[in-house]
């Protein structure tokens, strides 16, 4: 049942400027995602989650340029980490910037990592704007491991359910890690 790639880029493309959330494969579990740009869709994420907006959720970056645009500031340790990472690796960063304010933490700061995974680096580079990405459960719940393990309620909930990879297996959470402005590491799950 797996689609052409592009022809699933196009189909989430059209879903996500028009406002709406997707259910995709990311380089680790599987995620739901909208414009990390637009607070509507931010918020349809949470409801659809039951998840406070104090919790905050991640975004995904295709590249340094859209980094930079997210963050003004970024702790060379942070390169020096996404060089080295073996495995996807979440980077929570200070004063984030340009996207919906919901995404951001209270604190200011915003997970971010930068994927390779061509269907949501393809995403990413039609859309040229982070794309939102959280675990596709209800808050609370396991995070699961393939999409088999998806609840009804999250596949009806979303607007586009990416065909690709839904026979994969990943389930592997990335690691993320805390810095700092101060260049201060932080190790929040590995």
């Amino acid at each position: 049942m797996n689609q052409d790639i592009n022809t699933e880029v196009h189909n989430a493309f059209e879903v996500i400027k028009e406002g709406g959330i997707i259910l995709y494969p990311t380089d680790t579990v599987w995620g739901i995602g909208c414009d990390a740009t637009n607070p509507e869709a931010v918020a349809k994420i949470y409801k659809l989650k039951q998840r406070a907006e104090t919790q905050s959720m991640i975004v995904l970056v295709n590249g340094e340029k859209m980094i930079y645009n997210v963050f003004k500031d970024i702790p060379e340790v942070a390169w020096q980490i996404i060089d080295l990472s073996e495995k996807p690796t979440t980077l929570i960063l200070d004063d984030a910037r340009n996207v919906a304010p919901n995404v951001i933490s209270a604190d200011k700061s915003l997970g971010v990592r930068l994927v390779k995974e061509p269907f949501c680096y393809k995403l990413m580079e039609r859309m040229k704007k982070p794309l939102v990405s959280t675990s596709a459960n209800i808050s609370g719940q396991p995070t699961p491991q393939s999409f088999k393990d998806i609840s009804p309620e999250i596949i009806n909930g979303v607007d586009y359910v990416v065909k690709l990879n839904q026979d994969k297996i990943n389930g592997k959470s990335s690691t993320i890690i805390k810095l700092t402005k101060d260049s201060q590491v932080k190790v929040i799950r590995k």
